[in-house]
């Protein structure tokens, strides 16, 4: 993992601790900026020159503007930096985490922050999680690596347990960005499988991995089905965090394409560039799991991550092949890109089987989720609208963005096949509800279940807010939360 700073509470007050930048925050107001009450009074202690410089400099405080000036006497950092919090009455925790993780990108080059911010209300930890996601940078393949120098956080006033969690669930989304950032040639399903089981034994969970003597043992027809185009055989990886007394118990269900060419029906060059991103699901959860081992909830979690190429050749699945999954539900496959929900379908139906309260899968789904919602924000389906609006509530609280759709009954008869149980695809329009439904198809009867379509979030085109360009590690904060509240 790429080294990341790390936040410790420090006794010192802002103008007597020693760093190379004193992080303070300002607000827009009228036009204008207004300094938060405790820049306000380093600014005091420094003659009135921050106040100064920003109105000379046209600061206006919009979310994530940043402003550096030198520092001076009345304080012991070297240089103070001004981030912009936008408008006071919608500054929360979420505004913060975004504007500090620009922040960090523009003070790389600083090895100590001092942080002075508005961190009331249990803000503390959502402004460590921002400065820590916005420093990530992935260099492993570059010949002059140019990683963020941040090394240390030092919150002023802050309390040690808040920015422990903040930590671990920030070195987690940085875990599964690295997952996601992985070239697919040296990151393959039993690659994954490794990845996944190292960090078990890093966090305290168990790993158990399936080769394909035992998928074909156990008849996991879907992802056999989707694997047989490649090389590479295919893992079931299965993890699991079990508290001693918790009578407690969910399920996390991640997709691992480790890279999708579409299959014979083969995608474009243009589109094949980012499929190493088609893991992103699994990354998710493998890094949830990560962050479960350490936080210990009191709460059974299981987690299953289906892995495999989806690869064209002389031995890969037709169009028009019939796939029998795990638990004996048929599938005729019209599309082998639509190959995730066919890995999924074997993986959902053996969740079941381990009896959860809940199960709930992340998956590089669909297209279709980010002709609805953009690029920057997941797709929330679910049989169950209690569990939708936690889930709702864990991504607030998370500040990751997702939107709860539909699901339409009505659209089922797209999946009708004249030779199997179902088909894969259905026509192009409302085509992640339809995957959606698919899915549900795989769940057990009376089991609350929720898909996240993570196509577009998996994957930051640019910087942006807290996240940095490349794969987001999107759905492990929200999922972290989620856990969390289950547990309480």
């Amino acid at each position: 993992m790429s080294n990341l700073p790390q936040p410790v509470a420090v006794s010192e007050d802002a103008t007597s601790l020693a760093c190379d930048a004193l992080l303070l925050g300002a607000y827009a107001e009228s036009g204008s900026f207004a300094l938060d009450e405790r820049a306000a009074a380093v600014d005091a202690a420094m003659s009135g020159g921050i106040a100064r410089f920003l109105t000379s400099s046209g600061f206006k405080a919009g979310q994530g503007e940043v402003v550096v000036l030198p520092g001076s006497d009345g304080i012991a950092a070297d240089a103070v930096a001004i981030v912009g919090l936008g408008d006071r009455d919608k500054a929360d925790s979420t505004t913060l985490r975004r504007a500090v993780g620009a922040a960090a990108r523009r003070l790389s080059e600083r090895a100590s922050l001092g942080v002075c911010l508005p961190t009331s209300d249990g803000k503390t930890g959502a402004v460590a999680e921002g400065l820590i996601l916005g420093s990530y940078r992935f260099t492993t393949y570059k010949t002059e690596a140019k990683p963020s120098k941040l090394e240390r956080l030092l919150f002023v006033g802050a309390s040690d347990p808040e920015l422990e969690r903040a930590s671990i669930v920030a070195e987690a989304t940085c875990f599964a960005r690295d997952l996601t950032n992985e070239p697919a040639s040296t990151l393959t399903p039993d690659v994954l499988a490794e990845r996944a089981r190292g960090a078990g034994d890093v966090a305290g969970f168990e790993t158990t991995v399936w080769t394909e003597k035992e998928l074909r043992d156990h008849g996991f027809g879907g992802l056999l089905g989707v694997s047989a185009g490649s090389e590479i055989p295919p893992r079931f990886i299965q993890m699991r965090y079990a508290p001693s007394k918790s009578s407690r118990k969910v399920a996390l269900v991640g997709k691992g394409v480790t890279f999708d060419s579409g299959g014979l029906s083969l995608k474009d060059a243009a589109n094949m560039e980012t499929m190493k991103t088609d893991m992103g699901g699994a990354a998710a959860v493998i890094a949830t799991m990560s962050a479960v081992g350490r936080l210990k909830p009191d709460i059974e979690v299981l987690a299953f991550v289906p892995s495999t190429e989806n690869m064209p050749s002389g031995t890969a699945i037709k169009p028009g092949d019939v796939l029998k999954h795990y638990g004996g539900k048929t599938s005729e496959v019209l599309n082998t890109d639509a190959e995730g929900r066919l890995i999924l379908a074997d993986a959902l139906a053996f969740a079941s089987e381990q009896g959860p309260d809940a199960i709930v899968d992340v998956a590089t789904l669909t297209g279709s989720i980010m002709i609805a919602l953009g690029k920057k924000s997941t797709g929330l389906f679910a049989n169950d609208d209690a569990l939708a609006d936690e889930l709702v509530g864990a991504s607030r609280s998370a500040g990751e963005r997702v939107w709860h759709m539909p699901l339409y009954d009505m659209y089922r008869k797209e999946l009708e096949s004249e030779v199997a149980d179902m088909k894969n695809v259905g026509s192009r329009w409302g085509g992640a509800i339809i995957a959606a439904l698919y899915l549900r198809e795989f769940v057990g009867d009376d089991i609350p279940w929720a898909h996240l379509d993570i196509a577009g979030a998996a994957r930051a085109e640019s910087d942006y807010d807290e996240n940095s360009k490349g794969g987001t590690g999107v759905a492990v904060r929200t999922l972290v939360s989620w856990i969390e509240q289950r547990a309480r």
